[in-house]
């Protein structure tokens, strides 16, 4: 591969930076990718099962018709995805038609034995959750669910009890729960603390740290293993950082881009198991996947790094 010149690479945008890296030849990023000991991988805690520390969400992103013009760029995500390492990819019953393109798409890619699928729950009633969580693995054309969370707690003790049962038949390997704001963090503790749970998965980003103050540490006493929703703030990041430029001290950590910036600081806690952000761009899969290589921020780097962005 052609190596980009670093402080050229500093100002650009995301879009220009991914485009001139495609166009010196990108792709063959595809054979170092595919080293399986080039990307980070980071173990679930109560199994030591690796996974990869660059997930694939599905939120909006997904969530298209059966036209071949809006999935075959999906297609293309999904295929390079896993070419490239990958292999968590996360959804929801409320994502639309998100599971059923995924499973669709994993299909006729033949990669399903590659993925660690995860979705949710989402509805009121253990009779209703059950049927949910069939049709979601009739919608991700699974036998079994390599995760199954509880979307935003609702009705959280109904849906474990389920999820337990499931367990131990081997239904499903993991049970967890999630959610995306902080207002649920007492809540979530006290759930943390009592339940016997495998994942737990939360909003965290440079922008959004309340989790480290009780959430992520408590995940890492109890051995949760923590999924990282909303590391680029639903791309809100962006637009704090639009015309600017990369540190220079940046490529000390490896990092070429904004998304590859951001996405170190989530992976680099040492709670955080794997974060899981969202596209349906090939161009910024690529991106994403790169922070996963390379070197990552110890704790006063980290630091540094959150005083730059509020600095600018």
């Amino acid at each position: 591969m052609t190596e980009l010149n670093f402080s050229r690479a500093n100002s650009m945008s995301r879009r220009e930076f991914v485009r001139v890296a495609l166009g010196a030849g990108a792709f063959a990023l595809a054979g170092e990718f595919a080293m399986a000991e080039s990307i980070l991988r980071k173990p679930i805690p109560k199994t030591g099962e690796l996974l990869p520390a660059i997930g694939l969400g599905t939120w909006q992103t997904f969530d298209v018709g059966a036209a071949q013009s809006s999935r075959d760029p999906l297609k293309e995500v999904l295929r390079e995805f896993v070419r490239f390492g990958g292999s968590v990819i996360d959804s929801s019953p409320m994502y639309g038609k998100s599971e059923s393109v995924v499973g669709s798409l994993a299909a006729e890619l033949g990669m399903h034995k590659q993925l660690f699928l995860a979705t949710k729950v989402w509805t009121r009633g253990r009779e209703a959750g059950i049927r949910q969580m069939e049709e979601s693995f009739k919608r991700l054309r699974t036998q079994r669910m390599d995760l199954m969370q509880v979307h935003n707690l609702l009705d959280y003790r109904s849906h474990l009890a389920t999820l337990g049962r499931w367990k131990e038949q081997g239904k499903v390997r993991y049970i967890g729960v999630t959610h995306y704001t902080a207002n649920a963090y007492d809540e979530l503790a006290r759930i943390l603390a009592s339940e016997d749970l495998d994942f737990v998965q939360v909003n965290y980003s440079i922008a959004e740290r309340d989790a480290e103050r009780r959430l992520l540490p408590l995940a890492a006493e109890k051995r949760i293993a923590v999924l990282a929703n909303r590391p680029l703030a639903a791309g809100e990041l962006f637009g704090r950082v639009r015309g600017r430029s990369l540190p220079p001290w940046a490529k000390e950590i490896g990092c070429a881009s904004w998304a590859q910036f951001f996405l170190k600081f989530s992976i680099s806690h040492p709670a955080i198991t794997c974060a899981i952000p969202a596209t349906s761009k090939v161009e910024h899969l690529v991106d994403n996947m790169r922070a996963a290589l390379g070197p990552l921020p110890d704790a006063a780097t980290r630091e540094r790094m959150a005083r730059y962005l509020t600095e600018l």
